[in-house]
């Protein structure tokens, strides 16, 4: 056992020896620091080619075609995630089930293909609500928020809410 070790011993002696006796093989090139920085400054050969963004083709809205109320009407895409909707003027329902808060959009004087949005629940719409609430007639809103998409459905989350005035004929 004693000789055991002491050969472990002597190898290790040996083995630090050598390893400090023989160059390394690869020794760093000597490149001056200007030359260096030049060369990681200088623009690439080739550079690689931006990712294109795909293009999937819109699914259509699930309330609208065959799930709309109204006979033999249209199938209609649902508006891409991140859109804004600014300005547009229309009304608050509810959601044929009864559980959520619709914003049902007035004729935009083109092809009136805009299905109702589901507004997210947020201070906005609590305001309207409260506006509604505190009146006895139908009230109109302008409204501008960004559309969101979930289960080929869009969301409207209200940025901004105004209710449009009553207009008063004079005589």
């Amino acid at each position: 056992m004693k000789i055991a070790i002491f050969l472990l011993i002597l190898g290790s002696i040996v083995a630090g020896v050598f390893a400090q006796s023989v160059p390394p093989s690869t020794q760093p090139a000597e490149v001056p620091a200007a030359d260096l920085l030049n060369q990681m400054l200088k623009p690439p050969g080739q550079a690689p080619a931006p990712l294109q963004p795909i293009i999937l083709p819109l699914p259509p809205n699930s309330v609208t075609g065959g799930a709309a109320v109204a006979p033999n009407a249209t199938t209609m895409p649902i508006v891409r995630e991140g859109t804004f909707v600014t300005d547009r003027t229309g009304r608050l329902t509810k959601s044929p089930d009864g559980l959520q808060s619709e914003f049902t959009f007035d004729s935009d004087g083109q092809a009136m293909q805009d299905p109702p949005m589901i507004i997210l629940p947020n201070l906005k719409l609590e305001m309207m609500e409260q506006a509604l609430n505190g009146s006895n007639r139908d009230l109109k809103f302008h409204v501008t928020g960004m559309v969101t998409e979930y289960h080929s459905r869009n969301y409207l989350l209200l940025e901004r809410v105004v209710v449009v005035p009553d207009i008063v004929q004079q005589f």
